[in-house]
């Protein structure tokens, strides 16, 4: 890449965490999408400085279409997001005066449905955590924040103690785009809390101290850690499906409609910007009992 498409993505970058205010790995997913796609561009005009006020429609789709067979169409979407808000910001500079991803039209996403785990699923996973040294007190109490409050993995490993609430049973988190939420404790998280920070051993440094968990050096856990974590406790406990930290979370919000709790106040537990969103957990409820009917209907 010549350097000043180089200099280009470093603007890009900083406009999409600085104005934008997008996620660390939104961003990451972002620049890198714009970056293979330069790559491309650069590669077809034999290593000459790309000229993005002259690329035009026609390049984008030839470039999404030699993909398409090689990624999902999620990621395709992603990628066609990518370049759509670049040429924006591009707008934005002055440098051009149209988007060429305007005419391209976006694949059509069928309704994703994620994996959700039954509340004896849940139960399970969770009793069985050996809590004999104190990694196995900190992992039971991080899937019981995970459950009991629908955290997304990423607020969990930034979760500062000074920030949660034993005595008044909630936790204040900052989620994405730093906006600020109020989510109930349940009395299983708040114990399982407590017991964690009776246990925690010292952080390495001062600037960990506040952190709420911390790795066997002292140091705030990753998301790799707490995706290793999760898969290895449902391995143990024998639940034979396909999960991640989120899928706790979708769980959470599942059991909380299937149980009865306003939409509205989900959304907001969850941090949605878009009720819309929250939405997907009445589909997931609907599935459930749709596939109930199906199975027991003479007809089915």
């Amino acid at each position: 890449m010549k350097g000043s498409e180089e200099g280009l993505l470093k603007y890009y970058r900083y406009y999409l965490r600085v104005e934008r205010k997008m996620s660390p790995n939104t961003v990451a997913s972002y620049c890198s999408d714009v970056a293979a796609f330069v790559a491309v561009l650069e590669e077809e005009a034999s290593s000459k400085a790309v000229d993005f006020r002259k690329v035009d429609s026609a390049a984008v789709v030839s470039y999404l279409s030699e993909r398409a067979g090689k990624v999902s169409k999620r990621s395709q979407a992603r990628q066609l997001s990518a370049l759509r808000s670049f040429f924006d910001w591009l707008i934005l500079e002055g440098e051009r005066s149209e988007n060429p991803c305007d005419m391209v039209d976006s694949p059509k996403l069928g309704r994703y449905l994620p994996e959700v785990l039954s509340v004896e699923e849940v139960t399970k996973i969770i009793e069985g955590v050996d809590t004999g040294g104190w990694q196995g007190v900190r992992d039971r109490a991080i899937l019981e924040i995970l459950y009991g409050c629908g955290l997304r993995v990423s607020e969990v490993c930034d979760l500062k103690i000074s920030n949660v609430y034993t005595t008044e049973n909630f936790v204040r988190v900052i989620g994405k785009g730093n906006k600020e939420r109020l989510v109930p404790m349940g009395a299983a998280a708040v114990d399982a809390f407590q017991e964690w920070i009776s246990e925690r051993p010292e952080a390495a440094a001062p600037a960990y101290d506040d952190f709420a968990f911390i790795n066997r050096f002292g140091k705030p856990l990753s998301r790799v850690s707490v995706f290793n974590m999760v898969k290895k406790a449902a391995q143990d406990a024998g639940v034979d499906k396909e999960i991640s930290p989120h899928t706790f979370r979708h769980s959470f919000a599942t059991h909380l409609i299937e149980n009865g709790a306003d939409l509205r106040v989900v959304q907001e537990m969850l941090g949605h910007e878009s009720i819309l969103t929250t939405e997907i957990y009445t589909h997931i409820d609907s599935a459930t009992w749709q596939k109930a009917v199906l199975e027991h209907h003479p007809r089915g």
